[in-house]
This record gives structure tokens, sequence and C-alpha cells, in this order.
């Protein structure tokens, strides 16, 4: 073994220097600089993402972009780990608002404005990217919330889409009448039951609610508008309009979707990236889907041309990255017209680039109710501070399980901004 040991260390010496033995990213030689890119989102808009990245790579060969897909229910942590343990991917996907600041406010986010035309976004869109007046954040997707249904269904039962709260009841009736799910939720992950919230108190007290309580103008987010929300919300839990066990079934994994696909459910609350994920994994149920916006309440000073909706994704560069020239032009691809156009026509969304309508039948009518909206509210949770993001979340999970009363909700909520936001 001894005389064997140093011809073994020489034929290792002679295989590394064969290889290059080098891990450096200079560019030179064989070896490429490398952009790590995380994103969330599979099917056509992953396809889209890569063919951005792919025009990327033939623009700058000596590049090469590591992309990775994390499920959008594990993403937040993934990235919160990665940013605090000193090693985040290169550019990453986010939704702007405070989830994003909660990062810059940490130095971890490269600064864009001076690279950036702003008239190439979409002014609300870009501005959930932008804190005190500068970009950290690129928007591609602009979405809206709406109530996808069944139209078989509706049509078997002589359903039409509902206008107010009372209609909408009469629906769930009919359909739990008939041994039909109303409503299909997710909600283990708390989000999707939390556009319920937003929306109940929009239409309760007007789309400047929210606002009032979030810069501490006066209403908080223990005014009765909130409470009320909460005992909408348990109202339809109690009269059966959801699927049983919504609060532990996670919406990545489909199960909701499929409630939908079969026939056992005949309504979904949910983004328009709901149509995408049609496309990808039922493409046959399109011709059944149809939509409407959230119905309004009675004596409610909320409209239905106010309505809920998101950016997303957004594109961030890493302040720690080491090709920072090579990362901005990265975002810049994955925000141009034509990723913009792809990501419109491929997938049902819209886009958030200024200018680009979308070619899609389906998405023309999502475009005309953003363009017709008299308000877009941005999720809670995507604009508060995270602590008090999550506890939205929670007490409004807390609120579906029957858990807590909606005015413990709205006292915790209001406690925590207290602390939080002022």
């Amino acid at each position: 073994m001894k005389k064997l040991f140093p011809m073994l260390m020489f034929c290792c010496l002679i295989f590394l220097a064969a290889c290059g033995g080098s891990s450096s990213s200079s560019g030179e030689g064989n070896d490429k600089k490398e952009l790590e890119f995380w994103h969330i989102d599979p099917g056509d808009k992953e396809k889209v993402y890569e063919e951005a990245v792919s025009r990327f790579e033939e623009k700058n060969p000596d590049v090469n972009v590591k992309v990775r897909r994390i499920p959008n229910d594990s993403y937040k942590q993934k990235l919160s780990v990665a940013m605090s343990g000193g090693n985040p991917p290169d550019v990453f996907h986010s939704w702007g608002g405070g989830w994003l600041n909660q990062f810059v406010e940490q130095d971890k986010v490269m600064e864009l404005t001076s690279e950036v035309d702003a008239s190439h976004f979409n002014e609300l869109a870009l501005d959930n990217g932008t804190f005190d007046e500068e970009i950290y954040g690129l928007p591609l997707g602009l979405s809206i919330d709406v109530v996808f249904y069944n139209k078989e269904i509706f049509e078997e039962y002589n359903l039409e889409e509902p206008e107010t709260y009372e209609e909408w009841m009469d629906i769930i009736d009919t359909l739990n009448e008939n041994d039909i799910t109303p409503i299909a939720l997710a909600n283990s992950t708390k989000w999707p039951g939390a556009y319920y919230l937003m929306n109940f108190a929009s239409r309760i007290a007007g789309p400047n609610l929210f606002d009032s309580a979030f810069n501490r103008e006066g209403k908080g987010f223990d005014d009765e508008a909130y409470v009320q929300a909460g005992e909408y919300i348990q109202e339809m839990v109690e009269k059966d309009a959801f699927n049983e066990g919504f609060n532990g079934i996670p919406y990545d994994e489909g199960r909701g979707r499929q409630l939908l696909y079969s026939g056992e459910a005949a309504m979904m609350d949910m983004t328009i990236s709901f149509l995408n994920n049609v496309r990808s994994e039922a493409p046959e149920f399109e011709e059944k889907l149809d939509f409407f916006l959230f119905p309004t309440v009675d004596g409610g000073e909320g409209k239905q041309t106010e309505v809920g909706g998101a950016t997303g994704p957004v594109w961030s560069v890493s302040e720690s990255t080491e090709n920072a020239d090579l990362a901005t032009e990265l975002v810049k691809e994955l925000t141009s017209e034509e990723t913009a156009q792809d990501y419109s026509d491929r997938t049902g969304s819209l886009n958030a680039v200024q200018g680009v309508e979308p070619s899609d039948d389906f998405t023309k009518r999502f475009y005309e109710v953003a363009e017709n909206a008299t308000h877009i509210q941005m999720p809670y949770d995507q604009t508060l501070p995270p602590e008090l993001a999550e506890l939205h979340k929670d007490t409004t999970q807390a609120i579906f399980g029957l858990e807590m009363t909606p005015e413990e909700a709205a006292d915790q909520m209001e406690q925590e901004a207290e602390k939080t936001l002022e």
C-alpha cells in the first residue's frame, strides 16, 4: 500500500490536469460565467422563462444560466434561508411589496433605477417593486383575482353569474342540494383563503380601507369592516360552501383544482394563474371554464370594478452577485417585449409591460377587466411587513377553521400593526 499511494496520487494529479482542474468562472478557455436563476412557475410559464434565458445566452455566449424552479409553497422559506445564509441566486422571483422590501432593507437586493426605463412598465406594477423612489424589482406579470366556474354545471342547474352575495348564496344552496361542492378551496398555505377576507373587506368598506389601516391614517385592522368580512367567511363555511378539509389541502399539489376538473366542485376564487394550470394539467377543461368578479354585498361601498390583483413574477438581482451587469441584462430579457408577449399569449396571463396586449381570446377578457378596473388591490401578504403578513394569513385561516372569532382576529391584527407599522 505504501508503494501504491504515491502512484495513485500521481495518477490523480495527471487526471486533474487533463480535466483543467479549475472551477473558475472567468470566462477564459472553456469556462463560462454562471448565473443562478430561481423561479416558481411550472408549465408554459416555465417554458417562456427558459426561452428568454436561451435568448440571453445566445447574446452572451460566455454565460451559462442555471435555472431552478422551486414550488410556490416552499419558495419563500428557501429564498429566505439562502438570503440569510449569504448564498442567494443571482436573479430571483418575488412579488414585490413588503416581502421584497424586507430584503431591500437588509441590503440584499441590487438597486436597478439607473438601468431601467420606467416607461417600459405598467406604473402600478412597477411601483410594487419600488421603495423610496428606487427600483429593486422588474415586473413581468400582472394578475387579477376572479371566481372561476364550470359552465356546464351552471347550465345544468340554470345558474347565472352572481352579482351580489345573496345571489351567490342561492347558487351555493342549489349546488349543495345536488351533491356538488360549491367552491373548491386549498388553504393549507393560507394565501388562497386570504383573498376572501380582502375581497369582502373591500366590498364592505371600499378600496381605501386597507390603505387607511396600512398607512395608519384613521381606520385600523380592527375596523368593523374586517370583522364583518370574517363573519361572511364563517357564514359561507357554515353553509358548506367549501370542500371538506380545505384548511389542510395545499394548493400546489392540485387536489383543489382536480375537484373542478372532475366536476365534483363548481367554482374556485383564484388568480388568473389558474388558466395556466388548466392549460398544463387539463387542457380539455378550458371549454367548460368561465369566470365572474367577486360579488358585492348589501349596503357595501365597494364595486365589482374594484378587483384584487398582484404583480408576479417580479425579477430582482441579488446584491451579492459577482456578475451584476449580466444579471441585470438577464432581468431585462425576462421583461422584454418578446418575453411579455409570449407570457400573455401562451400562459393566459396579463403582463406588466406597457403596450403589450394579449392576443389570446381568454386572456383578452382578463385584460378588459384590468383596463376597466377602478382599483386594483395588491395582496395584503405581499404588501405588509413579513410578521404582519404572516399574522394576516394565520388569523384568516383560523377564521375559516372556526377556531377564532372575527373580532379576535381583527384585534390581533391591529395590535401587531400598532407595533409593526407605527
